[in-house]
């Protein structure tokens, strides 16, 4: 009985299923053309390059001046064991060098801990500015699935769709769309060029 009843209702779920999904209305896109062609994209990626470029710079800087510190820490060695100095020469010069060395230590730390800094000050503006980009994309694909009247819009990237026919494409809509209010030719965008030395974080979801 208790089979029975089970084979009924799932019967009857069938029933009611077909005419639902016979009147579902399906488009397509391709999410990633559509991220890697949306103007704000490329900009987004323009300002992050940026920031990349500004703090390679900054830890440059910081480790230039590391490596003029060793250096003159290394001579302050030297010339406290040179022994054409006097003795109150050499002293100091080796309270000069443990000096040196303690700043040495306290450059080394920043270095590290800027770096670290700058890691994730890059991550969480990629993430940030990702998060923004598929806000809008999702936006558009809802305008432009309910301007052609479907119900169901499957991503082609994925290995779920198997095949898509040219019609349910509403990608060039939704591009369109996105990238109605650009104020500057996107084809015109370029990053600068990725240096592989420097802190990195990707803009793509």
């Amino acid at each position: 009985m208790k089979l029975k009843t089970t084979t009924l209702t799932i019967l009857l779920l069938s029933a009611l299923c077909v005419p639902a999904f016979a009147q579902t209305k399906v488009g397509t896109v391709d999410m990633q053309k559509i991220f890697n062609d949306y103007w704000k994209k490329k900009t987004a990626q323009v300002a992050l390059e940026n920031r990349k470029t500004e703090l390679r710079k900054e830890i440059k800087d910081m480790a230039d001046g590391l490596d003029k510190a060793q250096t003159d820490y290394k001579a302050l060695l030297e010339q406290a064991n040179d022994q054409t100095l006097s003795p109150a020469e050499r002293d100091k010069k080796k309270a000069d060098a443990d000096t040196k060395a303690k700043a040495i230590t306290d450059s080394k730390a920043s270095l590290d801990q800027f770096q670290r800094q700058a890691e994730s000050q890059l991550a969480d503006q990629s993430q940030r500015m990702s998060a923004s980009l598929v806000t809008d994309i999702q936006k558009a694909v809802s305008d432009q699935a309910k301007a052609k009247g479907c119900n169901l819009v499957l991503n082609t990237r994925t290995e779920a769709v198997i095949y898509a026919g040219p019609e349910t494409d509403i990608t060039p809509e939704v591009l369109k769309q996105l990238n109605a209010g650009a104020p500057i030719d996107v084809n015109q965008v370029t990053a600068p060029a990725a240096n592989t030395n420097a802190p990195a974080a990707s803009t793509t979801p």
